[in-house]
Formats: structure tokens, sequence, C-alpha cells
């Protein structure tokens, strides 16, 4: 794997860790989806259109536009099932769970579907995948004590996991049909948009979940349905940590399609999830997910072998 590819993935890990991290603490979480996804895609669309032009309007074959066009499809499950698991569960346990799961997600494909077998060393690194999404996430306690919004955070992390391996593979084709800053334009626009629709509807069919309430909550009547309570914070407030939210993301995104033009997707989906070990400490130690101590080292400890795990999946192919 190119040196230059190892330093974009990793440090579109740093941020991409980071952005969830905003979007976790957001409040409302599915819209902070879309304003900062709406964000990034106002700040790449001219700088897209504008190299467009500088370099001659290039030809933009129709496979790399039906391309983006299901990822952005991908790209809007995706969102909307990452802030469902937010909404529902901790950083230290959603992050770990949908990012280390879409590696062995694309593992088990290839061995039911398409035949493949695993070597020794790739066997450690789904065992260390395993060990690591089961002590993070620990489904026994789940399914016993810690109630259905536990379950459904666990259920939405490991939907989150299959939009990653599915898109990842989308756009391993699409940025090699084309330049990577076309393709992030065109997949941008797709998938701010149709995450909107799918958020605005949703909510109005009452198929995802409503607006958190901002504290204090006055008016309501005993009979009301619950929903969440959220800190009440300035318009200015909210739009600084959502552009914020939004540069980031689209920091990652494309670096790590930068490194999709130069190195396998083998080698870089695995490598971006050392992410995980970042958002676990910070989960488990600055927002206070973790029980004490112990658990805190428990989760962070669990997230450094999903990472390696990953990696060694990365190697063994």
């Amino acid at each position: 794997m190119p040196t230059l590819a190892i330093a974009l993935v990793l440090i579109a890990a740093v941020l991409h860790a980071g952005w969830n991290v905003l979007l976790k603490t957001s409040g409302d979480t599915l819209w902070t989806a879309v304003r900062l996804q709406a964000i990034g895609t106002a700040i790449l669309l001219p700088v897209g259109i504008w190299a467009w032009f500088a370099n001659g309007m290039p030809g933009v074959p129709a496979e790399a536009i039906g391309l983006a066009l299901l990822s952005g499809v991908l790209e809007a499950v995706y969102f909307v099932c990452l802030s469902s698991a937010y909404q529902r569960g901790a950083l230290s346990l959603v992050y770990p769970l949908a990012r280390g799961s879409a590696p062995l997600l694309a593992v088990l494909v290839g061995i039911l579907l398409l035949g493949e077998h695993l070597v020794p060393l790739a066997i450690a690194g789904v065992a260390s995948l395993l060990a690591g999404i089961l002590l993070v996430s620990r489904p026994w306690r789940a399914l016993q004590a810690a109630g259905a919004e536990h379950r459904g955070a666990i259920g939405f992390a490991l939907a989150t996991g299959a939009s990653i391996a599915a898109y990842s593979a989308v756009d391993r084709l699409g940025v090699r049909l084309t330049e990577p800053w076309i393709y992030g334009s065109m997949l941008a626009v797709i998938a701010t948009t149709l995450l909107a629709i799918a958020v605005i509807g949703g909510r109005r069919l009452g198929v995802l979940a409503p607006a958190p309430v901002p504290v204090p909550v006055l008016g309501e009547l005993p009979d009301d349905p619950p929903r969440a309570v959220v800190p009440r914070r300035s318009r200015s407030v909210v739009l600084a940590r959502d552009a914020v939210a939004g540069v980031l993301s689209l920091g990652a995104y494309l670096l790590v399609l930068s490194a999709y033009a130069i190195a396998p997707l083998a080698t870089v989906a695995p490598l971006r999830e050392s992410g995980i070990v970042l958002a676990a400490a910070w989960g488990s130690l600055k927002l206070g997910e973790a029980a004490g101590g112990r658990e805190a080292t428990t989760r962070i400890l669990a997230a450094g072998l999903v990472v390696i795990g990953a990696i060694t999946l990365a190697v063994a192919r």
C-alpha cells in the first residue's frame, strides 16, 4: 500500500471520528446529518464545477454517474441508520460496532456468496474483529437488561456497517472511472438530496423518530407521546457546530476517495477503522458513557481489537 494512501486514510480516520462526536452530541442527529451533508456539499460543489471547467470539461462516463447514484442511495441509508443508532446508544458502542462490522460483513459475503477461503492470518483477523465487537456491544447485556432502546442501537449500528460495506465497494469502482473530485461532487449532491427527502418524509409519515424537544419542555399534555429532550442551544452555536461537522465529513470522504484511486479497497477500507479507538476513548472518557474506569478501559481495548482485526484482514489478502 503506497505511503501516501496510508497517510490519507489515517488523517481521514481522525476527521471521521471527529464529525461523529459532533453528530452524537448534537441532540437531533437526523437533522444534523442533513445539515452537515448540505454544508459539505455547498462547499464541494462550486469547487467541483470550477475544477471541471478548468480541466477542459472532461466527459463523465454513464457508468460513473450510475455508480454515484447508487452510492448516494446507500449513503442516505447510512446516515439514517447511523443517526438512528446514535439516538439510541452511546458513541463508544455505536461507532466501533458500525465501523467494525463492515469488514466482517465483507468477509462473510466473500465466504458465503463468492466461495472464498480464509488463510490462517485472515482467520486470526476475523477472530479479533469478533472478539472486539462482542466486547464493545455485549449483546448478552442488551438482550437481558438494557432494554429495547439499546437493542435498537445495536441493530441500527449493524445496518450502518452493512451500508458502509456496500457503498465502499461501489465507490471503489466509481472513483476509478473519473476524477475523485468529479465523482465526489456528484455523490455529494445525490446523497444530500436523498437524505433530506428521507428525513423530512420519514418524520412526516411517522417512520423516523421526531425531533427532540429542547429543554425546558413546556405545554406537553400527559397523553403526549414521549420525545427525547436535548439542551437548548442558540442558532449560531448549532450552525457553527454543523459547519465544522460538515467540513470534517467532507474532508474525510474526499481523502478516502483519493486513497481509493491509488490503493486497493481491501487495504484502504480496513485501515479507515483506526478511528474506532479514538471514538471509543472519547465516548468513554469525555462523554461519560462508561460506568467507571474498568468499563472505559474494556471499551477502548475492545475497539483496539476491532482495529487490529481489520488491519490483519487487510494484510492477509
